[in-house]
């Protein structure tokens, strides 16, 4: 297990978050907890927090704070995160941030790493579209690109201030971008 076992992961829609979470993941052994999946999985479901989360997710829009605050919530409070986590699509806000560090300070826990994978829009628009989700049209990309500059950028001011911030470029190749988030979480694991 690494010295940094409770990870934040953010940048932009097509960054690559969730496939270096998912590969540290596995290799420490700590759960990816990924709200875009889990929210996902509540549309499909059909759940009181799919219904709510479903028009949002659809037009491109972020998802209210109390529904995504109340997945969190009781996510870091299961068995398996314990001993850490990769948190991947939340905060999104720096009101979520604000609502992560009370909820941490509740759980007597707190992050030991903030890593931000920045990318070009035009590399990200060539990703997404690839990637053919249904909710991956070209409208909806640039439309979830205005957002997350217009509302998620103020983290990027928020966690550099704390320290314990990572910048990679995810332009990278995956190998690159993997050893680099590795070599900050001191030696990997």
């Amino acid at each position: 297990m690494t010295e940094y076992s409770r990870l934040i992961f953010f940048g932009p829609p097509g960054a690559g978050k969730g496939t270096q979470a998912k590969k540290l993941s596995e290799e420490c052994e700590i759960p990816h907890i990924a709200t875009g999946d889990i929210l996902r999985n509540a549309i499909e479901q059909k759940t009181e927090v799919g219904k709510k989360a479903q028009s949002y997710v659809e037009n491109g829009d972020l998802v209210p704070d109390e529904v995504l605050a109340a997945l969190v919530r009781d996510r870091l409070q299961e068995p398996d995160a314990e001993k850490g986590w990769i948190l991947d699509g939340f905060p999104r806000t720096l009101e979520q941030a604000k609502f992560l560090d009370q909820l941490l300070q509740e759980l007597n826990s707190t992050y030991d790493l903030v890593i931000y994978l920045d990318v070009a829009d035009e590399t990200l628009m060539d990703r997404l579209l690839a990637r053919g989700r249904k909710d991956d049209t070209e409208e909806t990309i640039r439309h979830r690109l205005d957002v997350f500059h217009n509302q998620t950028e103020t983290l990027i001011h928020f966690y550099k201030e704390r320290n314990h911030f990572l910048q990679v470029d995810g332009s990278q190749p995956l190998p690159e971008v993997t050893e680099r988030i590795k070599t900050a979480m001191k030696e990997g694991c």
